[in-house]
């Protein structure tokens, strides 16, 4: 059970950095497809640097960057150029899976994958923490960026529901028009909250190549950020709806994973329990999307002056 626990910890936490970076896309009401291309840039960047450093911190940053830098491709394209939301993410996912092979291809030698990322994040221990009964080693002897994602919930709802800067996000999101009257720019308000998610997916992203696993190649991220959308949305774009969505498809996973090693496969084949975190998130996304209430402005084209 620990195992089990433990490992839903960590494959929620790419989850929980892509899903809360997609919810300040859309409360601004910029739809971000591109969560998926996104996380594979960051944690390709953050692979490559972290092996030419011999530091993870470095390499997270290195991907971050990245991220902001593609993510500025779907700002300009869908808030400048006013192109459509979900081919311009579509696109960015395209573009980050064919830039990122080519690159790794490049790099060495015509291989499939980074060599092994030696300096990759290790586990930090709380004290005190650490040493409550049954679930203390593993709630609190994690990756770093696990803990990040966790004060990045907290974050993300004070910025959110404490501040000016939220409120003025989410009255852009629901309508621009009233916030453009009332003085607030729909334009910088869309462009910063689409490069923070550029930066809190590729933290996702960095999280799957250097501290859950350990290299990049074409099957790192394997449909996390698709997922992360999914949480998104089972999440009712509310951060703490996100954790809680992300904590479920991160069982998903976790559960897939460790049947295996239970022996599961003696009574439900092994493609199924690879698929698990796939058909729960159809399963989850027909049961639930009809009853969240997306931002009202999310997808739709802004023209300052235009109502």
């Amino acid at each position: 059970m620990t195992s089990l626990l433990e490992t839903t910890i960590l494959y929620s936490t790419p989850l929980i950095l892509a899903a809360l970076g997609g919810l300040f896309s859309e409360r601004s009401g910029v739809i971000n497809i591109g969560l998926e291309g996104l996380m594979t840039i960051g944690a390709f960047t953050s692979a490559v640097v972290s092996i030419n450093t011999g530091s993870p911190w470095i390499g997270l940053l290195a991907g971050i960057v990245a991220g902001i830098l593609l993510a500025l491709i779907h700002a300009i394209a869908t808030v400048t150029f006013n192109a459509d939301q979900t081919v311009s993410g579509v696109a960015i996912n395209f573009l980050a899976a064919g830039l990122t092979v080519y690159l790794v291809k490049a790099l060495y030698d015509g291989a499939g994958q980074t060599p092994v990322v030696d300096s990759k994040f290790t586990e930090w221990a709380i004290p005190v923490l650490k040493d409550i009964p049954v679930l203390g080693d593993t709630l609190f002897n994690t990756s770093p960026i696990t803990y990040i994602a966790l004060i990045l919930v907290f974050v993300s709802y004070f910025v959110l529901y404490r501040t000016p800067f939220g409120m003025r996000l989410r009255a852009v999101g629901e309508h621009p028009h009233a916030a453009e009257t009332a003085g607030v720019s729909v334009v910088k308000m869309r462009y910063i909250a689409v490069l923070i998610s550029g930066a809190f997916a590729a933290v996702g992203g960095a999280a799957l190549s250097t501290s859950i696993g350990s290299e990049f190649s074409a099957t790192t991220v394997a449909g996390q950020g698709f997922i992360a959308i999914a949480a998104l949305i089972f999440g009712k774009w509310k951060p703490f709806g996100v954790l809680g969505a992300a904590a479920f498809f991160g069982f998903s996973v976790a559960l897939s994973l460790t049947g295996q090693v239970w022996g599961l496969t003696k009574y439900v084949p092994s493609e199924i329990l690879t698929m698990l975190p796939y058909l729960l998130t159809i399963l989850a996304l027909a049961g639930f999307v009809g009853r969240a209430n997306a931002p009202a402005a999310i997808g739709k084209l802004y023209e300052k002056g235009s109502r």
